[in-house]
C-alpha cells in the first residue's frame, strides 16, 4: 500500500551509482536547471560584450568565464545530487561553518568594489561572496535543528535555529546586504511554518521584520536611499531602474530582435542584476515567461515530491532550498520591473557571477538529492525507530 500511495521506486543497495541516480532523480527539475544555464549563456552573449569592451577585454571575456563557472557548478550539482541525505547534511555543516567564518571576516578583510557594501573577498583573479555559499548550508543546518526538536527527548532545535538566524541576519545587515538577510529569514520562516509553527508566532515574526525595517530605514543611508527610490513615482531615466524599465517597455511581446537591444550599453549591471531587462528587450515577454516557467517548474516539482517525504529533516531542508531559489529569482525579476526595491541580487544560473552560479549549483544539487525517489518504509517502523533512540 505504501508503494501504491507514494509511488516509490525500489532500489537495491548494490546497484551502480549512476543507474540508481538516473532512476531516482527528478528529470524535469534537472532539465529546467540545464535550460536556465543555457539561457544564461545566451543572454551573456548579448549583455556582456559592451562591459568587456569598456574594461579592455575580449568581446566574450565574461561569457567564457561564465561558461567556466557554470561548468564547475554543473559538476558540483551532479556530484551533490548523487549523495545520500546524510552525507549532504554532513558536508553542508562543514560548508556552513567555513562560510560563516568567512562572513565574519568581511569587515576586516573584505572589499566593496566601489558599490558601498562590503560583501566580497578579492582574490585578484576573481572575487568570492561568502553569503552566496552560506545560504544552502544555513538552510540544511537550520532544518537539522528543527528536525532534531521533533525527536523524543530532542534538543530545543527550533530555538537554536532562530538564534542562529538572528545572528546571521544581523551580520548581513551590517555589510549592508538586506536582500540576502531577507532571503535567509524567509527561508527559515518557510521551514518553521512547514515544521508546525503557530500562526500567531509567524504574525509576530512579520511584525518584528517590519519593526526592523523601520529601524534600518532610520539608521542606514544605503537602505533608505533604495526605499526612497522605490517609492518615488518618478523614475530617473538615467538610473539602472530607469534603463531597465524602458528596455522592458521597448521589448514588447516579441522583442526588438537578437543583438538589437540598446540597454546593455547603458546598464553597468546588465549581465548580472538586470540581465532580465536584456532578455525582455531583445527576446520579449515570451522569453521572460519561459524563464519564469522554468523556475516555477523547479519549485513546484520539488515541493510535490517533498510532500511524499516522511523524513522531517529531508522535508524541511528541501522546502527551504526550493523556496530560496524561487524567491531569489522572484526578487531579481521584481526589482527589474520595479515591483520591489533594488536588492543587488542575481538571477540563479542566469546572471553572471562565479559565487552565484556555483552556490546555486550546490543548493540545487542538495535539492535534487533530497527529492530523489526513495523507499519510505512503513510509518510504524519510523515511529518505532524514534522510540528506541
Amino acid at each position: 500500500m505504501t508503494e501504491m500511495v507514494y509511488g516509490t521506486i525500489p532500489v537495491g543497495s548494490g546497484d551502480p551509482v549512476l543507474p540508481r541516480w538516473w532512476r531516482t532523480v527528478d528529470k524535469w527539475t534537472l532539465s529546467c536547471i540545464l535550460a536556465l544555464f543555457g539561457i544564461g549563456l545566451l543572454l551573456g552573449l548579448a549583455a556582456s560584450p559592451p562591459l568587456a569592451a569598456k574594461n579592455g577585454f575580449e568581446p566574450f571575456h565574461y561569457v567564457q568565464r561564465q561558461a567556466f563557472f557554470g561548468s564547475v557548478a554543473i559538476v558540483v550539482l551532479f556530484v551533490t545530487s548523487m549523495m545520500s541525505p546524510t552525507l549532504v547534511r554532513r558536508l553542508a555543516v562543514l560548508g556552513f561553518l567555513a562560510a560563516f567564518v568567512a562572513l565574519a571576516g568581511l569587515p576586516f578583510l573584505g572589499t566593496d568594489f566601489g558599490k558601498g557594501a562590503v560583501r566580497w573577498y578579492s582574490l585578484g583573479f576573481a572575487s568570492v561572496q561568502p553569503s552566496e555559499f552560506l545560504k544552502p548550508g544555513f538552510i540544511v543546518v537550520a532544518a537539522w535543528f528543527m528536525a532534531a526538536s521533533q525527536e523524543i527527548g530532542g534538543p530545543p532545535g527550533k530555538m537554536y535555529s532562530f538564534v542562529l538566524t538572528v545572528i546571521i541576519v544581523l551580520m548581513l545587515a551590517m555589510q549592508p546586504d538586506f536582500g540576502q538577510a531577507a532571503l535567509l529569514l524567509f527561508g527559515w520562516g518557510v521551514m518553521y511554518f512547514v515544521g508546525g509553527a503557530p500562526i500567531v508566532l509567524l504574525v509576530a515574526l512579520g511584525g518584528a521584520v517590519i519593526f526592523g525595517g523601520t529601524i534600518a530605514y532610520s539608521n542606514s543611508e544605503h537602505f533608505a536611499r533604495r526605499i526612497d527610490g522605490f517609492l518615488n513615482p518618478d523614475v530617473d531615466p538615467t538610473t539602472q531602474l530607469g534603463y531597465a524599465t524602458n528596455a522592458i517597455r521597448e521589448g514588447g511581446f516579441f522583442g526588438v530582435g537578437v543583438g538589437e537591444g540598446t540597454v546593455k550599453w547603458s546598464l553597468p549591471d546588465a549581465h548580472t542584476d538586470f540581465i532580465i531587462a536584456v532578455a525582455a528587450e531583445e527576446y520579449g515577454l515570451i522569453c521572460v515567461l519561459a524563464i519564469i516557467g522554468l523556475y516555477a517548474t523547479i519549485v513546484v516539482r520539488s515541493l510535490m515530491r517533498l510532500m511524499k517525504e516522511r523524513d522531517p529533516f529531508i522535508r524541511l531542508a528541501g522546502c527551504g532550498l526550493a523556496c530560496i531559489v524561487g524567491v531569489q529569482a522572484m526578487i531579481n525579476m521584481g526589482v527589474a520591473v520595479r515591483l520591489l526595491p533594488a536588492k543587488g541580487m542575481t538571477l540563479p544560473f542566469v546572471s553572471y557571477g562565479g559565487s552565484s552560479v556555483i552556490a546555486s549549483g550546490i543548493a540545487v544539487g542538495m535539492l535534487l538529492a533530497f527529492t530523489r525517489s526513495r523507499p519510505q518504509g512503513q510509518i510504524g517502523d519510523i515511529l518505532l525507530r524514534r522510540g528506541r533512540t
